[in-house]
């Protein structure tokens, strides 16, 4: 069964009942009576995004949803991601894997480095072709001379040429966090997508924390960072297509477009043959890379664009 991704925008109440999420609109003036209650079964949601700062939750929602291995984004006064709650445990083996990934090898880390970034510069050069109607051929040549831990940082170079062609017809466009639009949706598709891949890692067993080479004291995440970089041109794609979408585009991150990047989780993606649902996808991606961490493969499995 497919999650749902649940976003909540308005002032609400929201508890738990016979394992159903309760959403209650607090003032029946802004919303129709017959909408005041909505009831949610907890087992279908994957992704919970609470924006708006009069929303009020129960302890006992967080723990079905916790329960539930839901991923709980919060949102700053920006409406912006910049909080993500999941399950301390998701594995009934949970200490054996940690016990792998923790002593998993640096040659293992680097060659699993190497693998991820030539799957990134991969699905860049899809979405490039996708958008340029050109084929980027310096793209495909840097994929295919990634050595292990990529010590020429040709992730860098393939990033800098990505951004360049990607959204060429505006005017001054740095890919940066606090750069101008779109790098706004951008950055609110990169934290969904930063959340599914958490849930993914945490229902495989693993720590979210301990990354293959990303290395922070302050991120919590950095193995959720390395395993969503071949997943981030899907972000790309949408985004390029949100901008393309209308003559009269606007960068704000309405309601409509915020809406639209929530419809990450479903996108369509094709992994190991098959298509899948990208939140089926990332769970696919992290029980492969248990079992390099485990050694019963050396291959972990990303989705492959068309572009």
């Amino acid at each position: 069964m497919i999650k749902r991704t649940l976003f909540i925008g308005n002032p609400a109440y929201i508890s738990s009942a016979n394992k159903l999420l309760v959403i209650k609109q607090p003032d029946p003036v802004l919303f129709k009576q017959e909408d005041d209650i909505k009831t949610i079964p907890i087992e279908d949601i994957g992704v919970l995004v609470l924006e708006h700062k009069q929303i009020t939750i129960t302890n006992y929602a967080l723990e079905q949803l916790v329960a539930n291995n839901t991923a709980v984004i919060t949102c700053d006064s920006r409406s912006m991601p910049n909080g993500l709650l999941l399950p301390l445990y998701g594995n009934t083996i949970q200490s054996e894997r940690f016990s792998d990934q923790i002593n998993a090898s640096l040659p293992l880390k680097k060659q699993l480095w190497q693998q991820t970034i030539t799957a990134k510069i991969n699905n860049q050069a899809s979405v490039l072709r996708y958008a340029t109607n050109e084929e980027h051929k310096n793209m495909t040549i840097w994929a295919g001379k990634v050595r292990s831990g990529d010590p020429e940082n040709l992730e860098g170079r393939a990033s800098a040429y990505y951004w360049k062609n990607l959204f060429s017809e505006i005017d001054s466009f740095v890919r940066g966090q606090f750069e101008d639009a779109p790098n706004n949706m951008l950055n609110y598709g990169y934290a969904v997508l930063r959340a599914i891949i958490s849930r993914a890692l945490v229902s495989t067993g693993l720590l979210p924390t301990l990354g293959i080479h990303h290395h922070n004291r302050y991120n919590a995440f950095c193995l959720s960072d390395d395993i969503m970089e071949p997943y981030r041109p899907y972000v790309d794609k949408m985004v390029f297509d949100i901008c393309h979408s209308s003559d009269n585009w606007k960068p704000e991150l309405s309601k409509d477009i915020k809406k639209r990047l929530l419809q990450i989780p479903v996108e369509d993606v094709i992994i190991n043959g098959k298509r899948s649902p990208l939140l089926v996808a990332a769970t696919t991606t992290t029980a492969s890379l248990y079992k390099c961490f485990s050694g019963e493969s050396r291959k972990i499995l990303y989705p492959e664009m068309n572009g």
